[in-house]
């Protein structure tokens, strides 16, 4: 045994600074390793899954460190890069590195818990080797079999429990019920397989005289067990128990019947929960277009130079094919590759895709996986570090991908870089998927490739000054062309009374021709539920959450009035509640209203609605896509879900439902966001040998974006917005540092963030807006009010990071505002 005095630097999953020492003990000197998962006490109670960040023989000064209680694995489960990343990732982000472990490790892989004991299975029942306290806790155990750690402090009369319960799992007496209970459990099924003595021609018939006299119905099963192996190449292979006992009716009595005169034998096999596909195509089958080939040659030559390339292609140029020949070479040289997508509804569709060519190799992983899942990915991504046939080489995933244990990575696919769903909001690490990707390349001297028909501004930026390669690819695949645009303005029509519900006749008009034309229709509406708000006629109350500054929400299908931000509902009011009239009507609409008026409009037409409410299981968008995809849906409503990056043949008609909310939005970045969900939208018409046609219904129809998007001039946005940034210092001139203060005491809210404001201002001057209610100014019963830095790029991003956690620190050492909640956002945007 190895009796060197070792200690251990953990991360726990908690918002709190830096690692914690323990000391492990002699026994585990040789099974603990950096990257591990382990069991150890923190706080008076509590059992907690730390990661093993460093381990040393250096002792902590100022305390003495407890003991390490148990490893939960054979491996690390996290790689020397990931914590670098982490370690970054903390810094920028101005947050703790147990908070992005928290993010970044699946649920399955991270335990807490009061703790619990149980007897150990392999306790001897030598009670002579117990003292007084520990036959008192084995005897109560053995009487109720589990015991919280209040227990043991009540039967042993002492606070300090864990050394006895130290000492009890050195004797193997008792375990920490969380070393019995993973929360990952793999997938088992049952094989069965004919025994050796009756694999041969000559005991099959003997067998099959014997079961037709007295047991036809086991007959049927060895008979089932047969044809099943006959589509196999092994003669005798083994086979899922649950198929052959569906073959034959009451087919599992018959099979336990043979199994016991030793006919059949069962096998237990780990199973992967993940569903795979074989690769029916090469990639090298892919045809390219002179313009693919060209945009190819000059992302390639890109890469000699930068390791950041900027894919600037129209909406159905084919950049997909592009990313696919990438991803082939990189395989081709034993690299791993991510493709990061902003929204899990378009995985469905690229996983199609890439399976074709890639087929085992690719791997999908999101937050609609369940825990188990999310960990065998978590698995098959480490194992390309073991050189297992099994590995995944392909990542597909929406942005939780940057988390997982990479061990060579060669290139990163950012497509449709500029969407606003790349940033995590809450909980912290509050980080942006792009620009974390860039990070995280860098440090497995990887490529980025970032793909989209309409650029941030940032990205553009860079790339114009020379920080980014940059390729344009300005025209579609094959023969299609950019669809029409056209603008319903609505507020002439409601003027001549030719509206139909939100509805335009102009639009309405070509919705029925787009029909007639048996064509599928898509209208977007950016904002889901029936109503956004309900309003008195006669004093203009509106029903509001109790817990948020908002108004509620209708959603008819539950009849119910719902809050989007913390989910409180009610009832529908039958008067208003604040003069009692019952004059109460419904204002504006929203996804739920649009489906509902267009059915009584378009009674034979097939309508679907695509929001968050009709797509919250597992597989509702792939549902969804395949009954559009097999013109099951002739009219699609759906909200920004619509808008990314998908791909059907047969739409003839997009209309936007309601622009001015995009475009009035009180943002700095509410034009580019327009102008990019416009084009986006816009851009699923007219594919595949189409002209198609996009209706805008706008109350203004002179818009400068509006125009914007009907000329395809993104060059021209980009250049109006970029000399509005450097005028009033917004990024990508400027760095945004946005700090949110919380608290259910209005009067307490205002004091600390004028504190907090004034310290701030000490030290970066003018540099500090604020402070100021936001929009919603009360979410979750707390008080909200937002201070804003604004950083020079010129200046050191490191100094005066140091220099705002010098004032959060100053700040939290008044002890009056311990209880105001502080939140850093760097880049909230």
């Amino acid at each position: 045994m190895n009796r060197i005095t070792l200690f251990a630097d953990l991360i726990f999953p908690l918002p709190i600074e830096g690692t914690f020492t323990y000391r492990i003990p002699f026994e585990l000197n040789n099974d603990v390793r950096v990257g591990m998962r382990v069991v150890v006490q923190f706080g008076k109670k509590k059992v907690y899954t730390a990661l093993v960040r460093s381990i040393h023989q250096n002792p902590p000064q100022k305390y003495i460190p407890k003991y390490v209680l148990a490893v939960l694995d054979e491996k690390p489960l996290v790689n020397e890069k990931q914590f670098a990343f982490w370690e970054w990732m903390a810094d920028y982000y101005m947050t703790t590195l147990g908070e992005v472990m928290n993010a970044a490790l699946p649920s399955a892989l991270k335990l807490a818990s009061e703790s619990k004991v149980v007897i150990h299975p392999d306790f001897d029942r030598d009670y002579k080797k117990l003292n007084e306290k520990e036959y008192l806790i084995v005897e109560a155990l053995e009487l109720q079999n589990v015991l919280s750690l209040s227990d043991v402090e009540s039967i042993s009369e002492q606070k300090k429990v864990f050394p006895l319960i130290k000492t009890l799992i050195e004797k193997k007496v008792i375990l920490l019920e969380e070393e019995l209970k993973e929360k990952y459990i793999p997938k088992i099924e049952t094989y069965v397989q004919l025994v050796p003595d009756y694999q041969s021609d000559e005991a099959l018939k003997l067998l099959f005289d014997e079961l037709e006299k007295r047991a036809y119905k086991q007959l049927e099963v060895v008979m089932a067990y047969l044809q099943l192996a006959s589509n196999t190449e092994e003669q005798f292979p083994e086979i899922k128990k649950s198929i052959l006992i569906n073959r034959v009716e009451n087919g599992a009595p018959a099979y336990n019947a043979l199994e016991k005169k030793g006919i059949f034998t069962s096998l237990m096999r780990k199973e992967s929960r993940l569903f795979t596909k074989e690769a029916t195509d090469h990639s090298s089958s892919i045809l390219l277009s002179d313009d693919q080939a060209t945009a190819l040659f000059e992302i390639e030559n890109q890469f000699k130079e930068k390791n950041q390339c900027l894919l600037y292609g129209i909406t159905g140029s084919g950049k997909t094919e592009l990313y696919i020949k990438l991803i082939a070479d990189t395989i081709a040289a034993g690299k791993q590759v991510l493709y990061l997508l902003p929204e899990i509804a378009l995985t469905a569709q690229i996983i199609n895709r890439l399976s074709r060519y890639f087929g085992k190799k690719v791997g999908v992983y999101h937050s609609r996986y369940n825990q188990n899942e999310q960990v065998e990915i978590w698995n098959k991504v480490l194992e390309q570090d073991r050189f297992s046939t099994d590995a995944y080489e392909i990542i597909l995933s929406a942005r939780s991908g940057i988390f997982l244990p990479y061990s060579n990575l060669g290139l990163i696919i950012v497509d449709e870089e500029h969407d606003t769903s790349y940033k995590q909001h809450d909980p912290a690490p509050r980080y942006h998927a792009r620009d974390a990707a860039l990070v995280l390349a860098h440090m497995h001297k990887a490529k980025v490739l970032m793909g989209t028909a309409t650029p941030s501004v940032e990205s553009y930026y860079n790339a114009r000054r020379g920080k980014y390669g940059l390729v344009n690819l300005s025209s579609r695949f094959g023969e299609s062309r950019l669809p029409e645009i056209l603008v319903a303005d609505i507020k002439v029509e409601t003027r001549r009374k030719m509206m139909r519900s939100h509805f335009s006749s102009f639009l309405l008009n070509h919705i029925e021709k787009a029909l007639e034309n048996k064509e599928q229709v898509i209208l977007f509406q950016n904002r889901r539920g029936f109503s956004p708000r309900l309003e008195c006629e006669v004093c203009n109350w509106i029903p509001e959450c109790v817990n948020c500054d908002i108004s509620l929400v209708y959603h008819k299908q539950h009849n119910r009035l719902k809050c989007h931000i913390c989910g409180y509902s009610t009832s529908v009011p039958t008067k208003c509640g604040s003069c009692g009239s019952h004059d109460v009507k419904m204002r504006g609409f929203g996804t739920e209203k649009v489906e509902e008026d267009l059915a009584i409009i378009l009674p034979k037409a097939k309508i679907k609605r695509m929001d968050l409410d009709t797509t919250r299981s597992k597989y509702a968008y792939e549902q969804i896509f395949k009954d559009f995809e097999e013109r099951n849906i002739d009219i699609l409503i759906g909200t920004q879900m619509v808008t990314k990056g998908l791909d059907f043949d047969n739409v003839g008609i997009v209309g936007v439902l309601n622009a001015d909310n995009m475009l009035n939005y009180p943002d700095f970045r509410s034009f580019e966001r327009s102008f990019q969900m416009m084009t986006q939208v816009s851009g699923r018409a007219g594919r595949k040998n189409k002209t198609g046609k996009v209706i805008i219904q706008t109350f203004s129809p002179y818009h400068a974006v509006i125009r914007y998007v009907i000329d395809n001039n993104y060059q021209e946005m980009y250049d109006s917005q970029i000399l509005e940034r450097r005028n009033f210092h917004y990024p990508p001139y400027y760095r945004l540092i946005k700090f949110s203060l919380k608290h259910k005491d209005f009067h307490l809210l205002n004091n600390a963030a004028q504190e907090f404001t004034n310290l701030l201002r000490k030290a970066f001057g003018d540099a500090v807006l604020g402070p100021e209610y936001p929009m919603v100014s009360r979410v979750r019963g707390l008080f909200v009010k937002d201070s804003m830095l604004k950083l020079n790029k010129d200046k050191s991003n490191a100094q005066m990071k140091d220099l705002a956690k010098q004032c959060i620190k100053q700040f939290r050492e008044l002890s009056i505002y311990n209880s105001v909640r502080l939140i850093i956002d760097v880049d909230p945007y």
